[in-house]
């Protein structure tokens, strides 16, 4: 029998998409009350209003949001100008329908896309580009998901873009024990895969692919942001 050479891209296929693929429209209906509304305070420690704080200091008129969720910090963050121009790029169309539905005002553009490949954006240059909440439901270790900002970086403005984003670690941060039981059953589940994501390696994946970046750590959260 001949080796099965394909196997190994199918379970990572297949790891890419039980992350994204946790989001139904019945999870996407209660996303905000229960992970921004309760799991954020009380089991990642982290506020949501810090990650919408975070948005409203790097958020640009033209803006690529990746990962989109329910686009809950897109509508509640105070943009520069009444008109922005907003992509969003998502490999979950659930999360696509939900967020251009809320977004509508805006007129957003929208992608299906694996950001863990190149994405192709006509008219791209960003000013801003946001990952909130989406490297930790990539399969893989920070520095293998490092490709993602590899695949980003040619989307942003080289003058004075940014790339920001949030992620939840799995390592060198503390855990309550609700944080610690959920970390783990989602980990099981493939709805997380960052059981060894820790500080030391974000930080060495953003020394990597930024000129300048910063780094802090709330709860289980950690935020980053990088220029080229």
């Amino acid at each position: 029998m001949e080796p099965d050479y394909d196997q190994p891209q199918i379970a990572y296929d297949n790891a890419v998409a039980a992350g994204a693929g946790i989001y139904s429209k019945q999870i996407l209906s209660i996303y905000d009350l229960y992970v921004l509304g309760f799991s954020n305070t009380f089991i990642w420690q982290c506020p949501s209003r810090l990650i919408l704080d975070f948005y409203n200091e790097h958020i640009s008129a033209k803006h690529l949001d990746v990962g989109v969720g329910t686009g809950y910090f897109l509508d509640k963050c105070r943009f520069p100008t009444s008109n922005p121009s907003i992509t969003l790029v998502d490999l979950n169309s659930n999360s696509i329908e939900t967020t251009a539905k809320r977004l509508r005002h805006y007129s957003p553009k929208t992608y299906i896309a694996n950001v863990l490949e190149p994405i192709q954006i006509e008219s791209a240059n960003f000013d801003s580009i946001a990952l909130n909440y989406l490297l930790h439901c990539l399969p893989g270790n920070l520095l293998s998901k490092s490709v993602v900002f590899r695949n980003l970086k040619p989307l942003v403005n080289n003058e004075g873009g940014v790339i920001f984003g949030t992620t939840i670690l799995g390592q060198d941060v503390k855990q309550n024990l609700l944080a610690k039981t959920l970390m783990k059953t989602y980990n099981s589940k493939g709805i997380f895969s960052n059981t060894d994501d820790n500080l030391t390696d974000l930080e060495s994946v953003l020394k990597e692919n930024f000129h300048d970046y910063s780094v802090r750590v709330v709860g289980c959260v950690a935020f980053f942001v990088g220029r080229i």
